[in-house]
């Protein structure tokens, strides 16, 4: 794809798919390249990023967004038996500069060059409302972070609340969390507000008699992800505890934004993102989640004022990513 211009690599690394885009230094918010590999193919991240650069004009800089910690420049993945390390990566691949960090904060600078139209707005709040800002997107895992506000800009950073630990807030929630601590030795929020989590609600609800699980809801499962059958099903209204599994979801989906809007006091605005909400628009549009999120009693006029916005684009954290290389060089 020779041109004159140097050219960037953004990374969106997940546990399921690692998704590549090639990007010119005179123009970083046009992908010109993209494609997505299935995570777990592959003994590394240089693996695929070998693939993906067949061809290609010298790389200037690469930007990683990794689901899981990044110190000092290295991250072993939360959900990847990979170990990355920047200046190892820049090396081999021969690279001039190699940037690592969180894919919640890469999401976050991303926000800054999302249209309008690329949010969906789930609370208006106040109209003036200028603080901090709180980022929580569940998909193969649960990631959180923020923004600090300093009075003119935001500056995005990376935490990993989604590994805190899930705090049931009535009766069916502590049974939920008695089948949980059954099969793991900590029970986090990740556990339940991720695809593998939606699989846990739907189990759970069967073993414990709540619900009977049907035949073509088991037969289907056994053909495809488990986690699609279920989001399907209950969004087509074709299966009552696939409906029952994605509500329950839903519900403590918002419970935890708003304890993580609490944590960061997020008066600028809350923002969803991951690949879950944007395919349950319609459910989470509903209530349940506004209601969850809204459940904190004496504080729950403040968390009413805070906008929110769920993200259509799923090219966010590529964005980010770019967008970090961009103002770091």
């Amino acid at each position: 794809m020779g041109n004159g211009n140097m050219l960037n690599i953004a990374g969106d690394i997940g546990g399921t798919k690692t998704h590549l885009a090639l990007l010119d230094d005179m123009n970083p918010r046009v992908i010109l390249k993209q494609k997505k590999y299935p995570s777990q193919n592959f003994a590394s991240l240089e693996e695929i990023v070998l693939d993906f650069l067949k061809e290609e004009n010298p790389i200037s800089t690469a930007c990683f967004g990794i689901a899981g910690p990044i110190e000092n420049g290295k991250c072993r993945a939360t959900n990847l038996p990979w170990f990355i390390d920047a200046e190892e990566m820049a090396k081999k691949l021969n690279i001039s500069k190699v940037y690592l960090i969180n894919d919640l904060e890469a999401n976050a600078w991303g926000l800054g060059w999302l249209k309008e139209e690329e949010l969906l707005i789930l609370n208006e709040g106040r109209k003036d409302s200028i603080g901090n800002q709180a980022l929580i997107a569940a998909g193969t895992g649960l990631g959180e972070a923020g923004m600090y506000w300093d009075g003119n800009k935001h500056h995005p950073f990376p935490c990993e609340g989604g590994h805190c630990d899930f705090g049931p807030s009535n009766e069916e929630q502590i049974e939920l969390w008695r089948y949980l601590k059954g099969q793991y030795k900590h029970v986090s929020y990740e556990r339940i507000l991720s695809g593998p989590g939606l699989i846990s609600l739907y189990k759970f609800l069967i073993h414990t008699g709540r619900e009977k699980e049907s035949e073509s809801t088991k037969q289907a499962m056994l053909v495809d992800n488990p986690s699609k059958i279920i989001t399907d099903k209950a969004l087509s209204k074709q299966c009552k505890v696939c409906e029952r599994a994605l509500d329950l979801f839903v519900y403590i989906y918002g419970e935890e934004a708003g304890n993580l809007a609490l944590k960061l006091l997020s008066l600028g605005g809350l923002f969803i993102g991951g690949g879950i909400a944007p395919k349950i628009v319609n459910v989470m549009k509903q209530g349940l989640f506004m209601k969850g999120f809204l459940s904190k009693g004496r504080l729950a006029h403040v968390l009413s004022q805070m906008p929110i916005k769920l993200i259509l684009n799923e090219n966010t954290a590529l964005l980010g990513a770019s967008r970090y290389a961009t103002e770091k060089r």
